[in-house]
């Protein structure tokens, strides 16, 4: 036989666990939506340069040229840095003019008053072939997150970011609803008591 006692602390434990489930999917959702909306603003603003949030800009790495040290996979995070600040043996992420490349640098060289840097693959067995200049580094590498790609490329998608923005609405009435429900019973049971 139940008690009315323990019927009301089981569905305030409910409601609790809910009010915490509902606050961390904000902490979670609300993030990735000003993340996404920043990226896809700057895109649509200056298409030709890769998005950045806050100075860093994320990649993918795809291929296995830099192994052991970033794996295929990989979510790296590259930041915007003056050329002083660029040294031999940094990791640089740099646009080729057909795609974002991420080695390391073994060389730089100062050619007529322009810096280039020779770069090369941790596991690739030459250098590449052309130099790099300033104006094509996107970023020095400062961090990698394992196997995190794979989140990035579902995080950049605009679908997902349209139906994480209605999720959010949703929880967020839920919760409006529930406190409203809340206050409902309480002005009830006032009223009985009066």
């Amino acid at each position: 036989m139940y008690k009315i006692e323990d019927f009301e602390k089981k569905k305030k434990r409910s409601i609790n666990i809910l009010k915490i489930f509902n606050i961390c999917i904000c902490l979670i959702i609300i993030p990735i939506i000003i993340y996404n909306l920043t990226l896809i603003i700057k895109y649509v603003i200056n298409p030709q340069e890769t998005p950045d949030f806050l100075g860093y800009k994320t990649y993918e790495i795809i291929s296995r040229s830099m192994e052991d040290t970033i794996n295929k996979n990989d979510l790296i995070i590259v930041k915007d840095v003056p050329k002083t600040e660029i040294k031999i043996n940094d990791i640089i992420a740099f646009n080729n003019g057909k795609e974002v490349i991420t080695h390391r640098i073994i060389d730089i060289e100062n050619i007529n008053g322009q810096t280039f840097y020779t770069t090369k693959g941790d596991n690739n067995r030459s250098q590449d072939k052309e130099k790099i200049s300033y104006e094509q580094v996107e970023g020095k590498y400062m961090f990698k997150i394992s196997k995190f790609g794979y989140l990035l490329n579902i995080l950049k998608n605009r679908y997902l970011l349209f139906i994480l923005l209605i999720f959010l609405i949703f929880c967020l009435i839920h919760m409006a609803k529930v406190k409203q429900r809340k206050k409902n019973r309480e002005d009830k049971i006032k009223i009985i008591t009066k």
